[in-house]
This record gives C-alpha cells, structure tokens and sequence, in this order.
C-alpha cells in the first residue's frame, strides 16, 4: 500500500493487490487506501480470514514482534481486470510470499500480465526470513530491490558498503537479473544496470519516523526506471523522496513534486 501511495504520488496510476477481512480493520484499511487517491478493486474482502495484523510486545522497553499468521492477506486472489491486463509493473514482495497459496497466486498473476516490468522487493523479517523462498523469488524477474544487511544475509558474508557494487554483480549473476539496487541508509544507494553501476550518497537530515522511506525509495526507483530516467537522476530522486519520508511523521506524509523531482510537503 506504500508503494503504491508513493506512486501516486509521482503521478503514476496505481493499485494494490491484496485482501482484508470483513472486520472493523478491514474497513479502515479500505478506508484509508481510498483516502489516499489509490483504488480498491484489487482488493478482495474476506469473510472467513480476519485482517492481517502485527502484535506488538514491549519488555524492558524492547519490543517484540508477531506477523500474525493465516490472515486475509495470506489468501489474495487476484482477478483478471484492464488495469492488470495493461500493467507496466508488478511490484511484490517477498513476505507476502510465506504462504504457498499466494506463490502459487503471484505465479497467476504475471501470467496475466507478461511484458510487465516485474519488481521484487526483498523483505526479511523473522521469522519469514528464508534465504531459500527469496532465491526461488527472484528467478526472471526484471528488478530486484534489498537492502544491505539483506545482501549480506543472502551472500552469507560480511562486507562493507564501498563493496556493494561486487555484492550487486554477485546477487546479478546468481539470478540473471540485470537490475540489482541495493540501498544502505544513511550511506546512501547504488543500482547495477545492465553492468553499470551508479552509486547516489545520501544527505543528512533529522530524522523522525524511518518506517516506509524504504517503500517511497522503492516508488521512486520504479517511477525512474519506467520513465527512462538516467540511473543516476532516477536513484537522487528515490533517495531524496526517502529522505523527505523518514524526516517526516508517518510512512505516507502530504506532498507535491516537480517536474524536476523536487520534492515539496504540504
């Protein structure tokens, strides 16, 4: 929903494809998703699963988390539709894969959309984390997007961010994908294209809320490779909007942009 919101954002028409349950969460969700300006027909509403939620626990002010399991969202359907037909992307990630319905799902999907431009968002999180689901995953698709600590995990060892680019070639050659990016914080981000790298260093800013800045990176790159920008324009504008995301309150904050990518809150 983040992505999408993003994409929005930067002008692009865009829908998530997922489920919620026919419960007062559901509705909210359907809710927010419609406030946003983005459309809900790819949205199924189940009466039999529950919306998908995350416990939290706090110890000693740590917290703990619980992806709740056997949710709606693990029971997407998607249908045919003119917006899936006409897609020029696919963006998915990898939790939402931890079921075997919704692989088998997501393998009907880009069936009925071939041709798009097919983006996999790597996203380990314990304990959905299996190195093996996410190789399986990134077999021909166009693009896939991980952050470091991520790339590290994968490739099964250490090393630090001037040697990315030899991790991205190493993650390029074990799937065939010609896109590798890989972004690592505060450092800033680098994208393997068709055997070129482009590295963009980040800015510093004062930072309040981190959580969907890897998201409105994620739009953004998506928006960049779709418009044919130049790899290092279209990875400034990806780490600029992520900057503006994590210095704001909330993973989709109010905002405007220019012609040129600049980037102005509302």
């Amino acid at each position: 929903m983040n992505v999408a919101y993003h994409l929005r954002q930067l002008g692009l028409r865009a829908a998530p494809v997922s489920a919620v349950g026919k419960d007062t969460l559901g509705d909210e969700l359907l809710r927010r998703v419609s406030g946003g300006g983005l459309e809900t027909g790819l949205i199924r509403v189940r009466d039999d699963k529950q919306t998908g939620l995350v416990r939290v626990t706090l110890k000693d002010g740590s917290p703990s988390y619980e992806i709740v399991e056997d949710v709606a969202w693990d029971w997407i359907e998607p249908h045919q539709s003119e917006m899936i037909r006409s897609a020029s992307a696919l963006v998915f990630g990898s939790l939402a894969q931890r079921s075997a319905h919704n692989r088998k799902e997501l393998g009907r999907l880009r069936q009925l959309c071939p041709g798009t431009l097919t983006v996999f968002d790597v996203n380990l999180r314990a304990p959905f984390d299996s190195a093996q689901l996410v190789w399986s995953l990134a077999e021909s698709v166009d693009v896939i997007k991980l952050n470091d600590d991520e790339a590290r995990r994968l490739l099964a060892h250490d090393f630090s961010t001037d040697q990315l680019e030899r991790a991205a070639r190493q993650l390029s050659d074990r799937t065939k994908c010609p896109r590798i990016c890989i972004t690592a914080g505060a450092e800033g981000a680098g994208l393997l294209a068709d055997t070129h790298w482009t590295w963009v260093a980040s800015r510093p800013i004062q930072v309040k809320d981190t959580i969907g800045a890897g998201d409105s990176f994620l739009a953004a790159l998506v928006h960049g490779l779709l418009s044919e920008l130049p790899p290092e324009e279209t990875l400034s504008r990806a780490c600029r909007l992520a900057e503006f995301v994590a210095s704001s309150d909330g993973a989709t904050p109010p905002y405007n942009v220019s012609p040129s990518g600049d980037i102005f809150g509302e």
